[in-house]
């Protein structure tokens, strides 16, 4: 009985050695060929068009030349701000004291009083609604106890973004000698305030504010414009020219476009539009595999349990040619011998999903859950079964 067992346990393995991901979507590639024309050209010194969710990139030009960002900077103030309140270190309420400089600082403005306090909810919403610099210069010393000590941690917050072609001077985009970014690193800074703090994302939909009794309106004329637009930050600087990081969703796919240096307000929501209407025409986002879904079930050798859900920690998403998603194609590839005891989140293997050769995901697969070791006797039987396999 006993070798008609190991003959069973043998069958099984060489059985689960191999294997192609069994998915929603087909594995079978299709003979499908996707029409898609060239992207618009675009009336700007650089732009790109990204969908937050893969963080593939539909269309672009000069996406990496350094330029001055002008108030696309308060991105980054806003974002800082954003994760101290998620952290705790910060309320919505807290009052804020106004300094004399934040006060006379130039430019848009909030219209905030020297001496007076006003509430973090409220400047939050004077730089990303009004762009007001006083309001982020206030916020910027309320945080780091001064301005140049909140560009500090702005500049390593870029990095840990993996903007690398950004280095801000001020919590402005006042024009500096060393302050620049690229329409990319914007994106990439957009996608992480859509991603990380969805809770707050809804302020940049925001077509009015009031306070001082002084109602202004969100320079961004795509709110009015079209329904599906609920972000995100405008610029503009005589250097800079008109700069605009937008974002709209229609049904489940996102996209967020940047432009830089167009030549007027108009302009830069025109050629954002273009960019905007051609991912949504012609692209669609999918998420492909769920946190925690189980991908496929492991073998694993001398633990208390002889299988394992093997999976992904996060959401995975892919951007492709709109009715495509038939043609995709995918795999997991696994470690060949996976011995106990294992720990949820320990790597056993990849995972690939292309389209028309092209890769759109390699990952890692994660264990899903821990598998202790077995007692002595399944570890010794296991090794058995274990060096029979192997040498066949």
């Amino acid at each position: 009985m006993a070798l008609k067992s190991a003959f069973r346990s043998l069958t099984f393995i060489f059985a689960s050695l191999t294997f192609v991901l069994a998915l929603s979507l087909s594995t079978q590639a299709m003979s499908q060929t996707v029409l898609i024309p060239s992207p618009p050209q675009i009336a700007g010194s650089s732009y790109v068009l990204m969908d937050p969710k893969s963080g593939r990139v539909i269309m672009e030009e000069n996406s990496n030349e350094r330029l001055p960002p002008a108030s696309l900077t308060k991105m980054m103030t806003a974002y800082i701000v954003e994760r101290e309140l998620d952290e705790g270190r910060i309320k919505a309420s807290d009052m804020v004291p106004i300094s004399v400089n934040a006060w006379k600082t130039g430019g848009s403005r909030m219209f905030i009083k020297e001496g007076s306090s006003v509430s973090v909810e409220n400047l939050i919403k004077g730089v990303v609604i009004q762009s007001g610099n006083d309001a982020s210069v206030a916020l910027a010393e309320f945080v780091a106890g001064s301005e140049g000590a909140f560009v500090d941690i702005m500049n390593q917050q870029a990095q840990i973004l993996g903007m690398k072609d950004t280095h801000f001077e001020n919590a402005t985009g006042l024009p500096a000698p060393d302050h620049f970014s690229t329409a990319y690193d914007l994106a990439v800074l957009a996608r992480a305030i859509i991603n990380d703090y969805p809770e707050n994302y809804s302020i940049y939909a925001e077509k009015h504010f009031t306070y001082n009794n002084i109602r202004q309106p969100n320079r961004n004329s795509l709110l009015w414009r079209d329904d599906s637009v609920d972000g995100l930050k405008t610029g503009h600087t005589e250097e800079a020219g008109y700069c605009l990081v937008a974002s709209a969703k229609r049904d489940n796919t996102r996209f967020i476009a940047t432009v830089m240096g167009t030549s007027s307000s108009q302009a830069r929501s025109q050629e954002i539009q273009k960019m905007l209407n051609y991912g949504f025409r012609y692209f669609e986002s999918e998420r492909l595999f769920s946190a925690g879904q189980e991908l496929i079930e492991a073998k694993v050798w001398g633990g208390k349990s002889d299988q394992l859900s093997v999976g992904m920690l996060e959401d995975a998403y892919v951007t492709i040619p709109r009715g495509s998603r038939d043609s995709l194609e995918s795999s997991v590839d696994l470690d060949s011998v996976i011995k106990a005891p294992i720990q949820a989140g320990d790597e056993l293997g990849r995972v690939k999903v292309s389209f028309n050769g092209d890769v759109l995901i390699d990952q890692p697969v994660l264990a899903l859950t821990d598998v202790p070791e077995g007692g002595l006797f399944k570890r010794v039987w296991d090794a058995i079964k274990l060096f029979f396999v192997q040498l066949f």
